[in-house]
């Protein structure tokens, strides 16, 4: 639809005619008929919304946020929810309205990860006091048949609910297995029409597979295995790739040796581990880690041979991932949500060196102002930092000197992400509406200077995690196992739901 570029996560309106999905960092609708889209609010890294019966949109605008509502016709945000602080929540996401007014249903977790050890929580209408519906499950949603349904283990389950009381009328029961669900985001794929049609996606589904793509847009296997793979990063020799799998519920980050294909195992920790990258020299990877411990996403690293042990690099209460290293690797350029939901750019000098030990610093904010800067990436040379600001509307691409001083100049033409260095020739590749974009530039008494962005190549479907090869000639990437001709069916269509559930799942007497 002309105006939903970048767009993710929809919801449709009460009434069929309009879309609701978020874009570029906003909270956004556009009607079915046509038209352009319309901002409604700031949603810079948002966990689901729905559009309620009252026209109003509730919506969870960030990763650890209680929720908000906006009114559909435009307003300011307000909150909808708070975080319990006796049950020591930290995140409310993937609303759904009750019917006739009644009140909301959404998950509730003390953790950014490990979802199916989340709770289903119900709240009246205009704020009334919440209840806790049942713990551990994911992505609640009401259906017309008088039942919540929710993922637990990749299980939909089923529980008969009274409306009137706000309570479940009988035991949750399992309906369907192999259902797919994400449980280090808590997002599910199924979904019901008010006439019993349920669809949803098959567990195993999200699998891909890793290949390489060339500048003429084909495909050569990297590794023929499939896995659910994802933030893939290549070594500074392009012999080795880290990147993040996901099984049974939880991320982790391995190594993949090209020269040997194999596949070892990094970082064994009991949740998430994700968003690796290498050290200029190789010989250690840096990666994003979720520690309940701390009550924190913060920043580790640890050896790329898997010996030794992970060593903190950031001790914040606020969430940081998506980082870079200067060529000299001293510096250690992050993303990190501040306070006022702010995403900016961070920087970490780290002292020392191998014989007498490494000594991360206190990080300081390198780019920091009134809109969201995020996924910072140096050149080569060390001289320039890439990174992503919606400054204009749109997250765009942008160049400016490290470490300064020196203005910015915007590098992408109708959004941009993801931004990659060339080491083989001038050039900066990025990501913008499934097409890899380039531009070629050079640097004019310490200006920069870039090209008019050019297509590179067409990713395959729904691809995003892409790295540039030191050659330069290629990337690797992280595609759907389907975009190569195989993989198992991917939609399943139930029909008559409804009565399939009142005969498992009865309301009690």
């Amino acid at each position: 639809m002309p105006g939903t570029e970048g767009g993710h996560n929809p919801f449709f309106s009460p009434d069929g005619e309009w879309i609701a999905f978020f874009a570029d960092g906003k909270l956004k609708k556009v009607a079915l008929s046509g038209g352009g889209a319309a901002t409604l609010a700031d949603a810079e890294d948002p966990r689901g919304g729905a559009w309620l019966e009252d026209g109003t949109i509730v919506f969870a605008p960030r990763v650890e946020s209680p929720l908000l509502r906006v009114p559909a016709s435009g307003g300011a945000p307000a909150p909808m929810t708070t975080l319990d602080a006796t049950l020591e929540q930290r995140t409310h996401r993937w609303p759904d309205g009750l019917p006739g007014g009644r009140g909301l249903l959404y998950t509730a977790h003390t953790k950014t990860g490990s979802y199916d050890d989340a709770s289903l929580v119900v709240q009246g209408p205009g704020g009334e006091p919440r209840r806790v519906l049942l713990k551990g499950g994911y992505h609640g949603r009401y259906l017309s048949s008088g039942h919540i349904v929710y993922l637990h283990d990749e299980k939909l389950f089923a529980a008969p609910f009274d409306l009137d009381r706000l309570e479940l009328a009988g035991p949750a029961v399992p309906v369907i297995q192999g259902v797919a669900g994400a449980t280090t985001s808590g997002t599910a794929q199924f979904s019901a029409s008010r006439n019993g049609l349920l669809v949803y996606a098959a567990a195993g589904t999200r699998r891909g597979v890793l290949s390489w793509l060339d500048r003429s847009g084909r495909l050569a296997p990297l590794r023929g295995q499939p896995a659910a793979y994802w933030d893939l990063r290549l070594s500074p020799e392009g012999d080795r790739v880290a990147l993040a799998i996901e099984q049974q519920g939880r991320s982790d980050i391995w190594v993949l040796d090209l020269r040997r294909d194999t596949l070892s195992r990094l970082t064994f920790h009991p949740d998430n581990d994700f968003h690796p990258v290498w050290t200029s020299d190789g010989r250690r990877i840096a990666y994003t880690s979720w520690r309940p411990d701390v009550g924190a996403t913060n920043l580790f690293w640890q050896r790329a041979d898997g010996s030794g042990e992970p060593e903190r690099l950031t001790t914040s209460a606020n969430r940081q991932f998506r980082g870079s290293w200067h060529p000299n690797g001293r510096f250690f350029a992050f993303t990190e949500a501040r306070p006022g939901a702010l995403y900016d750019v961070m920087m970490l000098t780290v002292e020392g060196d191998e014989k007498s030990g490494l000594r991360p610093g206190t990080p300081e904010a390198l780019v920091s102002t009134p809109f969201q800067e995020q996924d910072p990436e140096f050149s080569p040379d060390g001289r320039w930092l890439a990174y992503l600001s919606n400054e204009s509307g749109a997250f765009e691409v942008y160049v400016r000197p490290f470490p300064g001083p020196g203005g910015k100049w915007q590098i992408s033409t109708g959004s941009g992400a993801t931004p990659r260095w060339s080491k083989a020739r001038p050039e900066l590749l990025y990501h913008s509406g499934g097409q890899l974009m380039v531009v070629s530039y050079s640097v004019v008494e310490g200006s920069f200077r870039a090209s008019k962005p050019r297509p590179w190549a067409q990713l395959p479907p729904t691809t995003e995690d892409f790295d540039w090869a030191p050659s330069g000639d290629r990337v690797a990437l992280v595609h759907p196992e389907r975009a190569t001709g195989g993989g198992a069916p991917t939609r399943v269509l139930v029909f008559n739901v409804f009565d399939e559930l009142r005969r498992l799942a009865p309301r009690a007497q």
